[in-house]
């Protein structure tokens, strides 16, 4: 998909042939055009509307109507942007039971524009008018709601608070009888009202999905989780601390959770909204389309404007891709994820707002000792963990081999009853952390853990303390941040790793005195066929910490060491080299990424990486092609698979297995 985001003033010049001719040559067939909302470049009938007053000095004075013609004699989809987070100053001085109102009881207002809330009759009763009035009236292919939130945060990126319109107050109060709604992000009851508003956005995404799906069967709701299309943007933003893998992430949570349902990965091609003229780094914007395409995403450039007035150096790299995806339907029709390893993010519903932050690094750098250790995972959020357990159609935990849940602290019954029954049947689990583990409750059935007997956390409680990575001798000791549980193991249970506990560090002529205090930093359990693993510290905060190798060394390993079977494509590639495993209608895909790029705050070029050979989990394939230059590799069947000898890999390689003589 290619996205023009239209300005006011674009509706008057903006050629809609021109426009289709760069979408051909960019290698997309579907067009997201800007259509109604806060400006209607069509001439609307709904008094809640504001048509743009440049349809004047377009012929037809219909830009909607003469983009929808064109593209379906070109065999093109349009697709309807909308936005209905404002009104102009006169609707809501007719409205303003319509209005955002803030905490200190003023409205919200930008650029002239005053913002609405999704609890008030604007979303409420005159969207779904909107909404049916473009559908009926165009032959679009699909809907897309932007700014699908709540006001809290404004384009200066100023904090506004939470919503106290009438509508707010008289739907928090339903959803929860006697709670106060909250003010802001300190109030008490914040992660309550989160849950509210995501249920008000939940229901009112509901009523459209119905509402297209009457009136334009043929046409997809895109949105968020429960859409007929997943959207994500992914994106850059000035301020904003970088996650390497954020793209992929987000891609693999929906795809993971929901393998029938399309992701739209909608990739901005500036840097920020506010230095819009400034394009992405060619390199930064490769991640973006690489990321999605890889873990499923169908992928989408975003620019501002029309596409002459948006040069941006890095259209070149992404028309590649873009053509590269259209050109490969063997890799990525009907793909889904099928990595064997499910590790799961945490997100606010399932931590809380408090601790999101060092649950997110824990997870993090878990996240980044498998993918530099060349172990294929697959992602899903804690909140949905309790989901895969089969019930219609949904998928299951047994569809993989092992669970890794990472600094979750307790999680909600009907999930431990769902990892429970993966375990019993035969599946590996592994915890870090806080996971499954307070001072008064151990909440996995197989856990190798008796008790908790203390937790220590925070710099000042754990500095100079350390964990022992041999279980012989004075092995190789590494920090410990973030916190630690002290646990006495369960009968049968394997340990090792053992803590040293503190002793002065300071000065030099005291730095003596660290022994161990007899607790474990690793334990296992047996059960069955499977088992547990519990790494009952923060061992991914300590990798992102201190980015020591023999932390990652020693965690994978230790997971080989319990899993029934190898995780790891082998032991002996390079660290930059990140794996991703899928299954499309025509095979099995390995998508192979070139990280090397990966800088602090930035992506750079990445540098080529002298491969060898990968041990692919594919039994039966008797061949494999690289598509990135159509060559057949050689390979080496295995017992449990093949053995392929990849050439040095620049910025991406994509794998796909051949049978016999097919």
């Amino acid at each position: 998909m290619l996205q023009t985001n239209l300005r006011e003033i674009d509706a008057a010049v903006l050629d809609v042939e021109a426009t289709l001719d760069y979408l051909h040559s960019f290698g997309a067939d579907a067009w997201l055009l800007s259509v109604g909302g806060i400006l209607s470049n069509y001439p609307t009938g709904l008094a809640s509307q504001v048509a743009n007053p440049a349809l004047a000095a377009r012929a037809s004075g219909d830009l909607v109507g003469d983009a929808t013609a064109a593209a379906a004699e070109r065999g093109v989809r349009v697709l309807a942007r909308m936005d209905f987070s404002k009104v102009d100053a006169a609707r809501a001085e007719r409205h303003p039971e319509w209005c955002f109102v803030g905490p200190d009881g003023s409205w919200q207002t930008y650029n002239g524009l005053v913002s609405v809330c999704p609890s008030g009759d604007y979303y409420q009763r005159e969207m779904p008018d909107v909404v049916a009035e473009v559908i009926e009236r165009y032959p679009v292919s699909g809907l897309f709601v932007n700014w699908w939130t709540f006001n809290e945060i404004d384009y200066s990126r100023r904090y506004r608070g939470v919503c106290q319109c009438a509508a707010c107050r008289r739907g928090f109060a339903e959803y929860a009888p006697g709670t106060d709604l909250p003010i802001d992000t300190a109030s008490p009851a914040y992660d309550l009202w989160t849950r509210y508003a995501e249920q008000v956005l939940e229901d009112l995404g509901a009523r459209l999905r119905a509402l297209i799906e009457e009136r334009a069967p043929h046409a997809a709701f895109i949105q968020g989780d429960t859409a007929d299309i997943v959207f994500h943007e992914a994106n850059n933003a000035l301020g904003r601390e970088m996650w390497h893998h954020r793209t992929a992430d987000e891609v693999s949570a929906a795809r993971t959770r929901r393998p029938d349902t399309p992701v739209l990965a909608n990739s901005v091609a500036f840097v920020d909204m506010p230095y819009r003229l400034a394009g992405e780094d060619p390199d930064h914007f490769a991640q973006h389309l690489l990321q999605a395409i890889a873990r499923g995403a169908n992928p989408s450039t975003y620019v501002m404007g029309t596409v002459t007035d948006s040069p941006y150096e890095c259209l070149d790299v992404a028309g590649e891709i873009t053509r590269f995806h259209r050109d490969h339907p063997e890799a990525y029709i009907g793909q889904r994820p099928a990595a064997e390893v499910l590790l799961v993010r945490p997100d606010r519903a399932s931590v809380g707002g408090a601790r999101l932050g060092d649950a997110l690094e824990e997870y993090r750098g878990v996240h980044e000792m498998l993918s530099r250790s060349q172990v294929p995972f697959d992602i899903v959020d804690a909140r949905f963990v309790a989901e895969f357990d089969g019930a219609g159609g949904r998928p299951t935990l047994g569809d993989r081999r092992l669970v890794v849940l990472p600094g979750l602290g307790l999680l909600p019954d009907e999930a431990v009853e769902t990892v429970d029954r993966f375990v019993a049947a035969g599946g590996l689990l592994v915890t870090t952390g806080s996971t499954g583990l307070s001072a008064t409750v151990v909440q996995f059935a197989g856990s190798p853990v008796a008790r908790v007997v203390a937790t220590l956390s925070g710099v000042q409680e754990l500095l100079s303390a350390h964990v022992r990575l041999s279980d012989d001798g004075w092995g190789d000791p590494v920090a410990l941040v973030g916190e630690l549980h002290l646990v006495d193991a369960g009968p049968g249970a394997v340990t090792g790793y053992p803590v040293v506990g503190r002793a002065p560090f300071g000065p030099p002529e005291k730095c003596h005195g660290n022994l161990d205090n007899g607790r474990s930093g690793r334990l296992l359990a047996r059960v069955g066929a499977g088992g547990v693993l519990v790494v009952p510290w923060t061992i991914g905060r300590a990798y992102r910490a201190t980015g020591a190798a023999r932390l990652r060394r020693a965690f994978v390993v230790g997971v080989e060491a319990a899993a029934p079977a190898p995780v790891a494509l082998s032991q002996d590639l390079p660290e930059d080299l990140e794996v991703v495993l899928a299954v499309a209608d025509a095979g099995r895909v390995a998508h192979l990424l070139n990280r090397s790029g990966d800088r602090v705050g930035r992506f750079a070029a990445p540098v080529p990486l002298p491969v060898g050979e990968v041990r692919l989990p594919w039994p039966g394939a008797t061949g494999v092609r690289a598509l990135t230059t159509g060559a057949s590799l050689p390979t080496r069947a295995l017992e449990d698979g093949v053995a392929v000898d990849v050439p040095p890999l620049h910025r991406f390689e994509v794998l796909v297995e051949t049978r016999g003589s097919g």
